[in-house]
């Protein structure tokens, strides 16, 4: 990890992550909904949308929103990371930032990055002849299989070992949480020596919902959450957002300090280490919360979405069934304002990405993952 100056990121760089993080919702949505009309230049007809609606979105824009600000301090700590996606329910946002970023097409060069290039990726999605539902092998940058719940933490201290310089940034899904496979896992900090292995960052997610119930992690307090990571050997850092009206420059902000304060401990960490002191040093964490289906509408049918457990797969399991579900549609994917994020060539404008790292930084592009 470099020993380089850091420098907060500025109100031009947080707008650019803001804009990167609707980039991937817009992206990883029409993944689940659209066979044609990727920039929605036309008016939605029912002709866009797939007759099967399969995949997830409960996970989605939260990891969407963790792995924008990974990207930025690969950059900015010039680390070499990986991303393991627990929650690997959500194929489609590691998807969509392997097309930002460049790398899916340097491994599929069907799917350029244009608008053909999008409409070939939302159709190829969970659909015949296409790709997975769940963050699979052929994805570039993943290691893990996402829809084998619980082997998350397992897979990342296992890449770091004997790789000191490797970071593996490992989301946990609260219902993966569950498992007895990733209950066990914690316990692995234990066997990593801070000298010649890398480091493991879990990131607990807490959206509070597995498939069709709450979880239990997300509903103890966070005084009962530090008790128990510190008795697994953990330091975690809470961060809560997306259940109020507070800004989305505000709340980019507060994470990109978060992260920096995060990655400080753990260059800290190596740093002894390099010294020759073996006492086991205690590893941060983050427990992240945020509403299921962050972003999603509210409401659908007077019931409510998002942060319910209605948000984990498809908050609309078809938008052709009535003309209030078309509309819904229509209004959740013109939210993100594709307009302002892609040229009407489907390009990525260049402001989108201008805070992202290059060359094999990119996590799709990590020679660790491919």
């Amino acid at each position: 990890m470099s020993e380089k100056t850091r420098t907060p990121a500025t109100e031009e760089m947080l707008a650019s992550m803001d804009k990167y993080w609707r980039a991937a919702n817009y992206l990883s949505a029409c993944q689940l909904y659209l066979l044609d009309n990727p920039l929605l230049e036309k008016p939605l007809s029912e002709d866009d949308i797939k007759k099967k609606i399969v995949g997830h979105w409960g996970t989605v824009p939260g990891q969407n929103f963790i792995y924008t600000h990974l990207n930025r301090v690969i950059k900015e700590f010039d680390l070499d990371m990986i991303y393991i996606s627990g929650p690997g329910h959500g194929g489609n946002a590691m998807v969509a930032q392997d097309w930002l970023d460049g790398s899916y097409q340097e491994i599929y060069p069907n799917i350029t990055r244009d608008k053909e290039g999008m409409q070939r990726l939302f159709k190829q999605f969970s659909f015949p002849g296409g790709v997975p539902s769940h963050v699979a092998p052929e994805t570039p940058g993943s290691i893990n299989e996402g829809g084998e719940l619980g082997y998350s933490l397992a897979h990342a201290f296992g890449a770091v070992t004997d790789n000191p310089t490797l970071i593996a940034a490992t989301v946990v899904g609260d219902g993966e949480a569950e498992t007895g496979p990733l209950a066990t896992s914690w316990q692995l900090n234990k066997f990593i020596n801070a000298k010649t292995d890398g480091a493991v960052l879990p990131i607990l997610h807490l959206n509070g919902y597995k498939i069709a119930n709450p979880t239990i992690l997300a509903r103890i307090s966070d005084e009962e959450l530090t008790k128990f990571f510190e008795g697994m050997g953990y330091k975690p850092h809470f961060f809560m957002a997306g259940f109020d009206n507070e800004p989305h420059a505000s709340i980019h902000a507060r994470f990109a300090n978060l992260l920096e304060q995060v990655f400080n401990e753990i260059c800290d960490i190596k740093t002894i280490a390099e010294t020759g002191v073996e006492t086991r040093p205690v590893y941060p964490m983050i427990i992240f919360r945020t509403p299921k289906g962050w972003t999603c509408p509210k409401h659908i049918d007077g019931k409510k979405t998002e942060d319910s457990w209605r948000a984990h797969q498809v908050p609309l399991a078809s938008a052709k069934d009535t003309h209030e579900h078309f509309r819904v549609l229509r209004a959740w994917l013109r939210s993100y304002h594709p307009e302002e994020l892609f040229t009407p060539e489907g390009q990525v404008r260049p402001e989108v990405t201008a805070f992202m790292p290059v060359g094999d930084l990119r996590i799709g592009a990590n020679p660790n993952a491919n």
